[in-house]
């Protein structure tokens, strides 16, 4: 999907969202909440479809945990390694919103094919584990990640507007769509020994994204020069991609990139929601390598 007929795209169901209720624009498939407009059933349905690939590129994470970031890092990894043509790849990659129609466009689709989803392990098609297809997973703090999952709801048409209160309750409880964060990480905490997963943070991108572009290149097999390494990190902070989004993304980047800070759990935390979370923190993570990878005690308490 080119840009163009990505803007289009986001149009439609935009202008689709307006005719609904608020109530309407979510509903459940086995359990989790999706949003219709979206992740149709038909979508979720036809995921068992797709045939991977052991030379296809995944990209996963938990919504607003710097997916859309690390698309457009990835993105440029793959053309400086391939050439021009290859940033021209699905977009946007969540293997979620792919019908049945596009599961059989994505079978012609020549390799390396660039996917992602926002799925938990176990809703990933098992094709993916059988070809060992490498997955790249962001996690970043569930106090950013609540904050800016927050806005993205009120400020994105196609899922339903939520008070501050109302939303962090359901976040908690896990009652959002795609699920509980914590669930997410507890089942990704299990695959830290699977070679083929290489789990990154946000927080740690942040504070050196030239050393992680070196080090998602070298997991993916893309060779690339320290000159490229140190050009794609530079032209990949957040500011920039924000920056360049509008010619992408149109309206839709103001709202997929926000702040992009660590930290702005502050300024919406009352001192019981932080306990709270902190509580369910040390429930899920506290003690596993996850947990320390996230280094919850530095970014937020």
């Amino acid at each position: 999907m080119d840009p163009k007929t990505f803007q289009s795209y986001m149009q439609d169901r935009m202008q689709r969202a307006k005719e609904m209720k608020e109530e309407e624009k979510l509903y459940r498939y086995n359990g989790v909440l999706y949003p219709r407009l979206m992740c149709h059933e038909d979508n979720l349905k036809a995921l068992k479809d797709i045939n991977a690939r052991e030379d296809d590129i995944m990209l996963v994470a938990y919504p607003k945990c710097g997916f859309n970031w690390m698309v457009g890092v990835v993105r440029k990894i793959m053309a400086a390694v391939a050439g021009p043509p290859q940033i021209q790849s699905k977009m946007p990659p969540l293997i979620e919103f792919f019908g049945p129609d596009v599961v059989k466009i994505l079978e012609e689709t020549p390799s390396p094919r660039f996917l992602g989803t926002h799925m938990p392990p176990d809703n990933i098609p098992a094709s993916f584990y059988a070809k060992k297809t490498k997955m790249l997973v962001i996690f970043r703090n569930p106090k950013d990640t609540l904050v800016s999952y927050y806005h993205f709801c009120n400020n994105n048409q196609v899922l339903p507007a939520v008070s501050w209160e109302s939303f962090f309750s359901s976040f908690m409880s896990g009652d959002i769509p795609w699920g509980s964060y914590f669930d997410h990480a507890v089942a990704w905490e299990k695959k830290m020994d699977d070679p083929n997963v290489m789990i990154v943070t946000y927080e740690d991108l942040k504070q050196n994204l030239t050393e992680g572009v070196r080090q998602i290149s070298t997991f993916f097999g893309f060779s690339l020069t320290e000159a490229q390494v140190q050009q794609i990190s530079e032209g990949s902070t957040f500011n920039a991609m924000k920056e360049s989004s509008g010619k992408s993304l149109g309206k839709m980047g103001d709202v997929i990139y926000r702040k992009g800070e660590v930290g702005d759990w502050k300024n919406h935390f009352t001192p019981e929601q932080s306990q709270e979370m902190d509580d369910a923190f040390n429930k899920h993570l506290a003690g596993t390598r996850l947990g320390a990878k996230l280094n919850y005690q530095l970014y937020c308490q």
